[in-house]
């Protein structure tokens, strides 16, 4: 889990956005939701965003913010 945990702090401080989809994709994380709270929780500022999929599904897209 902490490997997640950089990994996904890493893709962030890059300036990129990540969404539950990308964190399963590039990082094999099916909690995107916890690993941005433990985040948040080590005081790393991240917006949440929530969007539309192609399909109409509405979901989290994080920022670092």
């Amino acid at each position: 889990m902490e490997t997640q945990v950089r990994q996904i702090k890493a893709h962030l401080d890059r300036g990129r956005t990540i969404t539950p989809m990308e964190a399963l994709q590039l990082y094999g994380c099916f909690r995107l939701a916890a690993r941005i709270k433990d985040l948040r929780d080590s005081g790393f500022p991240i917006r949440t965003d929530i969007v539309e999929t192609e399909s109409g599904k509405r979901i989290a897209r994080y920022i670092k913010g």
